[in-house]
């Protein structure tokens, strides 16, 4: 509708089809008539060059229209004039009209303008009888109400293309805004998942190797060389175990590894933090054989306690800790219970490991929850579903 190529061709066609008709004995005969018939043709060529800019809306400086528009009903009025044949120049101008003015006022009063051009060409043409305004007052109001009608209902579907294609932009464009948020999301998601595990993995296990580091100097320091000796082997062992862990954290797989139990993987756990913080621990392990927990579910678990005990061992000051591990079909749970100092779980925490361990759990569809008291012992409960649910299925 607002291609000026589109309205070049158009035009060309229409006019050149007036002319070929005008020779061919519709219009006004003789040379002179065709004389004045060209001479319409050319004038209304030049009235389309002026408002031809306007076919795109608003590019068209507003004289342009203001002289276009009645250079193209002077030509309709002297065409009408010569031979009434030429009125069919208005099935060119009432649509120029339209597509070339910004308002809908302003199509309307180019339309009157071209009508009122209509009915002065036939009165003139017909030496101002009573027939010839009769004529003319008739073709000119048909021809107006039609057009105006025309030009509205025609209108009223661009506005509605526009809002169309409006509304597809900002859909496409809140589609992708969508899409960002939610690789942002999913971003965000992944760094807190990866900042739980290196901190349940890696993080505990270099505090233990700073803690057995100490104690070897320490030992060295008072000639107890063999306890040295002890405790620079724990010391090689856990940096291995540091180094197979941060291997698994490479791989996404720091779970629980495929060829090892929970329950192997809790005593070894347990073990190793008897080495590291020389407290008693009683370990009761209790897997119903029927107990098939996923990978996923080990890990909680697994990382779970040792959050647990790497607690005890930084803050609780406690001198022994009960730990208790087992499983159903349905369900896994894990307790963790010391004698040492107690907190108030309603404070306010500075630390990343009780806030990381709730979030943990919260994403594997578990409950924890934390007894303790201020004037000593806290006990820690864990319970999780045997299948730990897919993140991206609980997101969908």
């Amino acid at each position: 509708m607002y291609d000026k190529r589109w309205w070049d061709i158009a035009v060309a066609g229409g006019l050149a089809a007036i002319a070929a008709l005008s020779v061919a004995g519709l219009g006004a005969t003789g040379p002179s008539g065709w004389t004045w018939t060209a001479a319409c043709l050319v004038v209304f060529v030049l009235g389309y060059a002026l408002v031809r800019p306007g076919i795109v809306r608003g590019a068209a400086a507003p004289w342009r229209l203001a002289v276009g528009i009645p250079v193209i009903a002077a030509s309709i009025l002297f065409g009408i004039a010569v031979a009434p044949f030429l009125a069919m120049l208005q099935s060119l101008a009432f649509p120029l009209v339209w597509v070339t003015t910004s308002t809908r006022r302003a199509a309307i009063g180019g339309s009157a303008a071209v009508a009122a051009a209509t009915f002065l060409g036939f009165l003139v043409g017909g030496g101002l009888s009573s027939g010839a305004m009769w004529t003319g007052l008739l073709t000119a109001v048909i021809s107006f109400v039609f057009a105006v009608a025309l030009g509205l209902w025609i209108s009223a579907i661009a506005e509605y293309a526009d809002d169309r294609a409006r509304l597809v932009a900002e859909l496409t464009a809140a589609q992708a805004q969508v899409e960002m948020l939610s690789t942002e999301r999913g971003a965000a998601a992944e760094r807190e998942r990866l900042g739980r595990d290196i901190h349940d993995t890696l993080a505990q296990t270099l505090a233990g190797l700073a803690l057995l580091s100490e104690r070897a100097r320490r030992q060295l320091g008072r000639g107890e060389v063999d306890a040295a000796v002890e405790a620079v082997a724990t010391v090689e062992q856990l940096s291995r175990d540091a180094l197979a862990e941060a291997r698994g954290l490479v791989a996404r797989t720091a779970a629980v590894p495929a060829d090892i139990a929970l329950g192997e993987a809790v005593e070894r756990l347990v073990e190793r933090f008897r080495t590291e913080a020389g407290l008693a621990v009683d370990l009761t392990v209790g897997l119903d054989r029927d107990a098939d927990m996923s990978r996923d579910t080990q890990l909680v678990v697994l990382r779970c306690l040792q959050e647990a005990l790497s607690n005890v061992r930084k803050h609780a000051d406690a001198a022994a800790v009960r730990v208790t591990v087992a499983a159903d079909p349905h369900a896994a749970r894990l307790e963790v219970v010391d004698d040492g100092r107690g907190f108030d779980p309603d404070a306010r925490r500075t630390g990343f490991g009780l806030d990381g361990m709730t979030d943990r759990v919260a994403l594997a569809g578990g409950t924890l929850a934390v007894d303790s008291h201020t004037d000593g012992g806290t006990a820690l409960t864990v319970v999780l579903p045997a299948a730990v649910p897919d993140p991206e299925e609980q997101t969908a």
